[in-house]
């Protein structure tokens, strides 16, 4: 059975940046930049030596982790965070994106460990979104909620649809 997606303007919107976002990000660079990586110096005080030397103890605790997280769970996560980060997209937007056939085709288990791991304001991914739909739909705040929670529309939760009506100006 095929699923249909109903898709109001702001959707439909959201779906052609998100192709335009996706075109531009997909280089084909798949090389990764490890921002953890610390490099010590020469003046580095004393005082701190056994400081440095425990948090060199921890990291390959850290890396061990990590390192047992199949690869494509940690795409799932990168994906995410676009995702968050660049179309101030819901937890289960992102998360249906994910897993959709239309969209990233991710498993169902690699999608919830990326929502899982994701750490993000989703307060200020509604207020965002309710900002677009304000100043380019000129959209009522009621209309704006409804499109906020609805689960054709953005799939934010009710807490989050009310911040950001609250704090619309």
């Amino acid at each position: 059975m095929k699923k249909v997606f109903k898709l109001g303007c702001g959707g439909f919107l959201a779906l052609i940046i998100l192709v335009i976002i996706i075109a531009v990000f997909s280089d084909g660079d798949t090389s990764e930049v490890d921002s953890d990586t610390k490099v010590e110096t020469a003046t580095e005080p004393k005082e701190n030596a056994a400081e440095t030397k425990e948090a060199v103890k921890e990291e390959p605790k850290e890396e061990a982790k990590e390192d047992n997280v199949p690869r494509e769970y940690k795409s799932a996560l990168k994906k995410a965070e676009m995702y968050a980060e660049t179309m101030q997209m819901s937890k289960a937007g992102i998360y249906d994106q994910l897993i959709s056939e239309y969209g990233e085709g991710f498993p169902k288990e690699a999608a919830q460990y990326a929502i899982d791991n994701l750490e993000h304001d989703w307060k200020a991914n509604a207020l965002e979104k309710a900002k677009s739909y304000a100043e380019t739909m000129a959209m009522s705040d009621s209309a704006i909620y409804d499109q906020l929670i609805s689960e054709y529309g953005e799939k934010f939760t009710a807490e989050e649809a009310q911040y950001a009506i609250d704090n619309l100006e």
